[in-house]
C-alpha cells in the first residue's frame, strides 16, 4: 500500500520527521484493517490493532481529513436496539486507490484481446484514436478558447486537470508540451499506439504538425512534445494564376527564346 496522509507540522512549521514515521507507519495499519474488514467501528479497529480508542480516534480523522475514509451511520439489520446507531468508518475512492490496483493489467489483458480477436492492430488504432475522440470536447473548448500564443498552455492546464501533470515552456522556433505523470504509462508500454493516437490528437487540436520527442511509457523522465511555432497565414499573392494552357504556350515561347536567329 502507498503510505497514506502527508507529514504534519509542527506550530512552527517544521516538519516532524521522526514522529512521521510511526505514525504513518500505524495510519496505514488502521486503512488496512478496514479494507481487510470493511466499514468499522472504533471499538473495531482498536481491538484488531492492539490501539487505544482515543489513538484509533486520532488516526481516523487524519485519515478523513486526507479523504482516505469517510464516517458513516453503521446499518442494522433486524430490529433496531435502542439508542444511536454506532459510527463506523468506510475508505473513500480515494482510499482505495491507495492500495495496490491491478487496473493496468485489466487493461492490457482488454487490449491484448482487441488484437487477437477483434482485427488485429487496426482495431486497436481505432481503439486509441476513439479513445482521445471521447475526451476531445473539454480539450477542444480549452484550446480554442485561448488566443493563439497560449494555446499549448491551455492544452496543458487541461490535462493536468485529467492527472497528466502537464506544463508548456517555450523552445527554440515553437514550444515544448510536457507531461510529467502518465496515468496509462504501464498499459502505454506494451500498447505504444495510444501514444501514437494522443500525438495525432495534439497536431489535430493544435492545427499543427506536432513532434513527440520522449514518452515515459519508453523509459523517459517525461512526455515531451514538440510545437512547432504557426506562421502567419502567407498574404494572397495579386500575381494571377496560370492555366495549364499558357503554361505550354510561355514554355514553347520561351524554348523559341532561346534559339539562335537564322
Amino acid at each position: 500500500m502507498k503510505n497514506v496522509g502527508e507529514a504534519r507540522e509542527t506550530p512552527t512549521g517544521a516538519p516532524q520527521e521522526e514522529l512521521v514515521t510511526g505514525e504513518r507507519s500505524t495510519r496505514n495499519r488502521v486503512a488496512r484493517s478496514v479494507l481487510d474488514h470493511g466499514p468499522s467501528t472504533v471499538a473495531d479497529l482498536a481491538g484488531r490493532l492492539g490501539l487505544t480508542h482515543a489513538a484509533v480516534r486520532r488516526h481516523l480523522d487524519a485519515l478523513v481529513s486526507d479523504d482516505v475514509v469517510e464516517a458513516r451511520e453503521q446499518r442494522i439489520y433486524g430490529a433496531r436496539t435502542r439508542g444511536r446507531p454506532a459510527k463506523v468508518f468506510a475508505l473513500t475512492d480515494c482510499g482505495r486507490d491507495a492500495f495496490d490496483q491491478s487496473y493496468d493489467k485489466l487493461a492490457a489483458d482488454a487490449l491484448r484481446w482487441i488484437t487477437e480477436r477483434e482485427g488485429g492492430e487496426d482495431a486497436l488504432v481505432a481503439f486509441a484514436r476513439a479513445r482521445m475522440a471521447a475526451q476531445a470536447g473539454a480539450y477542444r473548448e480549452a484550446v480554442e478558447s485561448a488566443a493563439p500564443e497560449k494555446r499549448a498552455e491551455a492544452l496543458a492546464k487541461a490535462l493536468s486537470a485529467d492527472g497528466y501533470a502537464a506544463t508548456a515552456r517555450s523552445a527554440p522556433v515553437g514550444e515544448q508540451l510536457c507531461q510529467h505523470h502518465c496515468p496509462v504509462a504501464h498499459v502505454a508500454e506494451q500498447f505504444p499506439q495510444l501514444c501514437e493516437a494522443e500525438t495525432e490528437f495534439f497536431s489535430q487540436l493544435l492545427g499543427t504538425h506536432v513532434q513527440r520527442l520522449a514518452t515515459i511509457a519508453h523509459g523517459d523522465g517525461v512526455c515531451t512534445t514538440f510545437i512547432p511555432k504557426i506562421s502567419k497565414a502567407p498574404k494572397a499573392s495579386k500575381t494571377p494564376k496560370i492555366s495549364p494552357s499558357s503554361k505550354t504556350t510561355d514554355n514553347a515561347s520561351a524554348r523559341t527564346a532561346g534559339r539562335n536567329p537564322a
